[in-house]
């Protein structure tokens, strides 16, 4: 907001430079005017000299009628300073008015004073020829002369109406020039006001006021949003998978048995998240349990990859390896995962690297009974509950279940919390899960008076006080193929000093004249690097055909199918069961979990063509062999499309995804992804043509699914 100081009491010398400058301006004003009238008086001037050369010849042929000129003479002159003074009268006049136009009301005045001004001296002149023509008459006597004077008298009366007729013209003339001349000069008048009044414009007199916190206009800057440090600069990961393989022997820090059990499962190389993840988490627990490295609390951990490049063994081996010299079970590491079938294959994967080392590994996933799962993680003894496992994987209901719930359950020695598939797990609401076991992990027990020398509390800032005793410190590890980038979710998770390890990034492209060109910066996710993208434009009553036509038709294999829902995944099985010519099987919460690891078993031995599931495979399950994809309805969020066309083209591999989109839908879904940063998206329309030979075993199919649905819920109200 602009503030104005007025200088209301200006000093003597600003107001005398003022008054001085307008009496200058005045004077030229005045100066121009006059100069204006006197060119127009001589032309004046120079057009009657002819007139009154003419009269005194006529005149000086009677005698004394060269006398008869002073008094048109003095006329003239009186007429002259008349028009002067009228000429300044009018200048000053303008002066006051300030550039106001001249009126027409006083240019017709100024015509008829003009008239009237000349017709008195034309009747003088004529009176004055009469009386010398009645002097002549009385000098002289005789009949000549009495003859003579009347020749002379006609030819005098001639002569006389000869010049009234060129008076009267000549003065027709000289009046519509004086208007004319009088017009100019208005107009020559008001324009030097107008350009004297522009430049008063242009060069304006020194204000008196005084502008203060005036500010500047600037061009608008775009807001760029504030990340902090460990955000803003990650640790990057190579995206290519293939071009990247990193010998096991070449990554340091891994134990020999360790590398002898990755050989035995076929495993000679890493791939880029496992060579940069796993010697990190090593080196934060170099100093054994007590400290990290240099003896600070160690860093959490962050990483976000594309599915299918190796997040879980990228923790698997570095924690396997550090519990490896432990002596009492205690639990030391735990990840929370948001399925169950995630659980079990994480689980597996801890049970085969740490065959014949003692680590335990527990699984609580709710698969078992309550008590028997009481059973596997304490055992009570004389001397109070001692713990059973030293790593459990758990999925986040059944955990907080055995925290409140089973006795002797302690995470006081917890070392490492692994939260896999993380965004799930924020946006879930088990955001009340994770507080509950930090705050398990810091509870002090009343009955610990021997033990208040490793008595663990929640870490605050570093004092002389807070370092005077050993504390085993809770490291986090976080791992997700869609991990957030919002600062204000991440800061729920309570990270200490965190790193990143991202391969989303920006790649140089080097074009043909040696420039370099930046491709994917509007990138949120990576997608597998063997991974081709498809998208089929349908209608609603289409899309089963379009499914039968890549099973039967296109000649499909090994396809996972999603839908959003398991009421449409059973209907859209019994369809294609119906149909026939397809070994097809369903997948889904609502199958026990002992049928669901049989047909999963049966997948990935290719014993089953489709699977048709729901998004409870999308979410980090390895299975192996999916060659396509298939979205039969399109995901509403963009991370649900990353984890379900993850599920093909991992570790390196080849696949290809379609999702079958609705015409309504189209325009959606490709927001959806461009926001994404994801491009490469293809469409691929099926003509309705290569639909037809289908349409009759379609209708079948459906009468005999209406049959069945009717069976089926007549067995439910039964």
């Amino acid at each position: 907001m602009a503030l104005f100081c007025i200088h209301r009491y200006g000093g003597e010398e600003e107001r005398e430079e003022a008054g001085a400058e307008a009496e200058d301006r005045a004077r030229v004003l005045l100066e121009r005017l006059r100069q204006q009238a006197k060119a127009r008086q001589l032309k004046k001037q120079q057009e009657a000299q002819p007139e009154g050369g003419g009269e005194g010849e006529l005149s000086g042929g009677a005698g004394p009628g060269g006398a008869g000129l002073s008094p048109g003479g003095e006329g003239k002159r009186r007429r002259q300073r008349e028009s002067e003074e009228q000429s300044c009268a009018q200048g000053q006049k303008k002066l006051k008015r300030k550039q106001q136009p001249r009126s027409s009301s006083e240019e017709r005045a100024d015509t008829e004073e003009a008239a009237d001004g000349s017709t008195p001296s034309k009747k003088k002149k004529e009176n004055r020829r009469k009386s010398k023509v009645l002097q002549e008459k009385s000098g002289t006597d005789s009949e000549e002369d009495i003859k003579q004077q009347e020749n002379r008298s006609n030819l005098k009366n001639k002569s006389s109406k000869r010049k009234k007729g060129d008076e009267e013209t000549e003065g027709s003339e000289t009046r519509k020039k004086e208007n004319s001349e009088r017009a100019e000069g208005n107009q020559s008048t008001k324009e030097e006001l107008f350009l004297a009044a522009s430049e008063e414009e242009a060069n304006p007199p020194a204000s008196s006021l005084v502008v203060l916190g005036d500010y500047d206009r600037k061009p608008v800057q775009k807001v760029q949003p504030f990340l902090p440090e460990w955000l803003a600069q990650p640790k990057l990961v190579q995206k290519r998978i293939k071009d990247n393989l990193i010998p096991i022997g070449d990554v340091p820090g891994i134990h020999p048995r360790l590398l002898k059990k990755l050989q035995t499962n076929g495993i000679e190389s890493f791939f880029p998240v496992q060579a940069e993840v796993i010697p990190a988490i090593l080196q934060s627990a170099s100093n054994g349990y007590l400290m990290g490295r240099g003896g600070y609390r160690p860093r959490d951990i962050c990483v976000s990859a594309p599915t299918g490049s190796g997040k879980t063994l990228s923790f698997v081996i570095p924690i396997v390896q550090v519990l490896l010299d432990r002596v009492v079970c205690q639990v030391r590491a735990l990840v929370v995962l948001p399925t169950k079938e995630l659980a079990q294959q994480v689980s597996k994967v801890f049970n085969i690297y740490t065959d014949g080392t003692g680590l335990k590994v527990v699984l609580i996933t709710g698969q078992k009974s309550f008590a028997k799962e009481q059973e596997m993680l304490v055992q009570k003894k004389v001397t109070g509950y001692c713990s059973l496992a030293d790593i459990i994987v758990a999925t986040p209901g059944r955990l907080t279940d055995h925290i409140s719930q089973t006795p002797g359950f302690s995470l006081m020695q917890l070392r490492f919390l692994i939260v896999d598939e993380a965004d799930r797990m924020i946006d879930d609401m088990h955001q009340n899960c994770l507080n509950q076991i930090v705050k398990a992990a810091f509870q002090v027990e009343n009955d610990s008076g021997s033990n208040m020398l490793f008595q663990r509390t929640k870490p605050g800032p570093i004092t002389a006080a807070s370092s005077c005793y050993p504390q085993i410190p809770l490291q986090k590890l976080l791992f997700s193929a869609t991990l957030t980038q919002d600062p204000e979710k991440l800061q729920q998770l309570d990270l200490f000093q965190p790193r990143l390890f991202t391969s989303v990034y920006s790649e140089k492209k080097t074009l043909g004249d040696g420039r370099e060109t930046e491709q994917d910066t509007n990138k949120k996710y990576t997608l597998p690097e063997g991974l081709s993208q498809c998208y089929v434009p349908c209608d609603l009553n289409s899309k089963p055909l379009l499914l039968l036509h890549f099973m039967l038709t296109m000649k499909f294999s090994r396809v996972l199918c999603f839908t959003n829902s398991r009421e449409a995944s059973h209907r859209l099985f019994l369809l294609v069961q119906a149909f026939g010519g397809v070994t097809v099987a369903e997948f889904s919460s609502r199958l026990p979990p002992n049928e669901r690891r049989r047909t999963m078993k049966e997948f990935e031995q290719g014993k089953i063509q489709l699977l048709i599931s729901t998004d409870a495979t999308a979410r980090g399950i390895d299975i192996k062999g999916v060659n396509y994809v298939i979205n039969y309805d399109a995901p509403q969020f963009i991370r649900t499309y990353i984890h379900r066309v993850g599920r093909t083209a991992r570790a390196g591999e080849v696949g290809v995804a379609f999702s079958l989109v609705l015409r309504i839908q189209e325009r959606r879904f490709l927001r959806m992804l461009k926001d994404a940063g994801i491009q490469d998206i293809k469409k691929n329309p099926v003509k309705g043509n290569s639909l037809k030979p289908l349409v009759q075993r379609y209708e079948e199919a459906l009468c005999k699914l209406e049959k069945t649905v009717k069976n089926e819920r007549a067995q439910k109200r039964a």
